[in-house]
């Protein structure tokens, strides 16, 4: 079995690290390129799913396979439903073959997209033909994935009429969906929230634009893991804006409740940590916003001893595992008491952490990257590290220019 055995480290070196553009920023601004090539992308991501998604669109191939890429599946799915005289046939791994899409299918159905299942209904793969949407108005479950939301209210612009996209039921991951937002009114095209509805008029052409992606928040949160379950560290983190357009940044406010302070200079961060925990945070914690960093969090919480209650985590069991099992499972292995339910995840840390256990990933970069600080604490092995590509290809890189 291919995995990474981690030594128990003494003491974390002082760092700077460089990480690359946020995923969700760069596969957006991907996509708004292709719509509009004047578009100038600096800092893009280098993860696998960007790569993926870049590759797509470049492609002349009418079979296209995003292998786990999960964004790419369902922003490409958009796109090429409206690429009028081009059929794609839209596939992935086996894991991404039992990813439900049905709920974007459907919606652009609504509008008039032709798309059909090859296999089993309401997953991919999928056969879709590129047409003209003239239908302008969409309804869709707001408490599904902000990527279905996302990937409608990116090919909005080049609609005829424009989309006019209301909510039903409760929004859930609404800093996405605002990302969304902000990058097309960043660009000039008229994109207006208000209440339940999201308006965005239709845009022929943007004017020539330098678009400089922010640094990924979500690989950020390895490090302030780091941090807090170190004794005395400091790391520095770039590129960072203190007004992040990026859901994930809501973990500088949660993990000064586990003693680690965030400094923000120039384009950079800095981490330090403190004695400042805060137990009763934890009674319960709310992620229906940043369900990316549970599982750094879960972890992170494990390793202080501090037992925790996750909510608004439904969407985490339709990614690339069931970020759900996967937690519990591994969790109890080190010794922790791991309660879940369709939507929370309620810890009870191990009074001693079990040395040398393997952990296993499950296709999922989120995983390797959770577990690995607490090699701070014990032995640790994490198996098919290669994984981490998919969002963070350096990232045993940098991990060695901490601990060397």
């Amino acid at each position: 079995m291919n995995k990474i055995e981690l030594p128990k480290i003494k003491q974390l070196k002082k760092a700077k690290i460089q990480i690359s553009g946020s995923k969700s920023e760069s596969n957006r601004l991907l996509i708004l390129k292709q719509l509009y090539p004047n578009i100038t992308i600096q800092n893009s991501s280098n993860s696998d799913d960007s790569r993926y998604m870049a590759h797509a669109l470049k492609s002349t191939s009418n079979i296209i396979d995003i292998g786990h890429a999960g964004t790419t599946m369902r922003f490409l799915t958009a796109f090429f439903a409206t690429t009028q005289g081009k059929q794609i046939t839209l596939t992935g791994s086996e894991r991404m073959k039992n990813r439900p899409i049905k709920v974007l299918i459907e919606a652009l159905r609504s509008l008039g997209a032709e798309i059909e299942y090859t296999d089993k209904e309401g997953y991919p793969p999928l056969n879709i033909t590129g047409k003209s949407l003239v239908k302008n108005t969409v309804h869709i479950d707001g408490s599904t994935s902000s990527q279905y939301i996302t990937a409608l209210l990116l090919i909005a612009p080049k609609l005829p009429s424009g989309l006019e996209l209301h909510f039903e039921g409760a929004i859930t991951s609404a800093p996405y969906i605002k990302m969304t937002v902000s990058l097309l009114q960043s660009l000039g095209i008229e994109c207006n929230w208000q209440g339940r509805t999201i308006k965005v008029l239709p845009k022929k052409s943007v004017d020539d634009r330098i678009v400089v992606v922010e640094s990924d928040w979500s690989s950020a949160s390895y490090y302030f893991s780091f941090v807090a379950l170190s004794k005395n560290a400091e790391i520095e983190l770039s590129s960072f804006k203190k007004n992040s357009l990026q859901a994930d940044a809501i973990c500088t406010d949660i993990y000064k409740h586990l003693g680690v302070e965030t400094e923000f200079k120039n384009h950079s961060i800095r981490l330090k940590k403190t004695t400042d925990i805060e137990l009763d945070f934890f009674k319960e914690l709310d992620l229906t916003h940043a369900p990316d960093i549970a599982q750094t969090i879960a972890v992170t919480c494990f390793g202080l001893g501090i037992e925790c209650n996750l909510t608004g985590l439904h969407t985490l069991k339709i990614k690339e595992t069931d970020r759900l099992q996967a937690l519990k499972t591994e969790i109890e292995k080190l010794g922790g008491e791991v309660a879940i339910t369709n939507s929370t995840l309620h810890l009870k840390p191990a009074k001693k952490l079990n040395a040398n256990c393997s952990i296993a990933t499950y296709n999922d970069h989120r995983m390797a990257m959770a577990f690995a600080p607490l090699s701070l604490l014990v032995p640790i092995a994490i198996e098919d590290p290669a994984v981490v590509s998919k969002s963070y290809p350096t990232f045993w890189k940098d991990y060695e220019l901490m601990t060397e």
